[in-house]
C-alpha cells in the first residue's frame, strides 16, 4: 500500500456541532487545535495544529510556567498538571510569571 500526500498537516478540516468563535480551543480525542476565524455550526472549516499561541491564563492560577514546559489542555484551558480528560497540547516558548495574563505555547502533537 502506498500512502497519497494530502496536505502539509499544519492545519485539519473540523466541522462544528456549535459556532466556534475564532482562537477556540478544540479537542478531538488526542487532536488538539485552535480555529484561525470564527467557525459556523455543521460548515467545513479547519483547526490549526501547529503554531505558536497566546493562550489566557485563568485570573486565579498564580502558576509560573517555563520555557519548555509541558503543558495539557482541557475543556476549561490549559494546565501543568494531567488531570483525567487531559490531552497533550504543546510546549511554553515564552516564561510566563503569576501575574502575566498569557502563556504562549507551541502546539505539539
Amino acid at each position: 500500500m502506498q500512502a497519497q500526500y494530502i496536505h502539509d498537516g499544519k492545519q485539519v478540516d473540523f466541522t462544528p456541532d456549535v459556532d466556534v468563535p475564532v482562537g477556540s480551543l478544540v479537542i478531538q480525542g488526542d487532536l488538539v487545535g485552535v480555529t484561525k476565524r470564527d467557525l459556523k455550526a455543521d460548515t467545513l472549516g479547519s483547526i490549526a495544529v501547529e503554531g505558536v499561541f497566546d493562550f489566557p491564563k485563568d485570573p486565579v492560577d498564580a502558576e509560573t510556567y517555563t520555557a519548555g514546559q509541558k503543558v495539557f489542555a482541557t475543556n476549561d484551558g490549559i494546565v501543568t498538571e494531567v488531570p483525567d480528560g487531559s490531552v497533550f497540547l504543546g510546549k511554553v516558548v515564552d516564561d510566563a510569571e503569576p501575574t502575566d495574563n498569557i502563556v504562549r505555547v507551541r502546539l505539539s502533537q
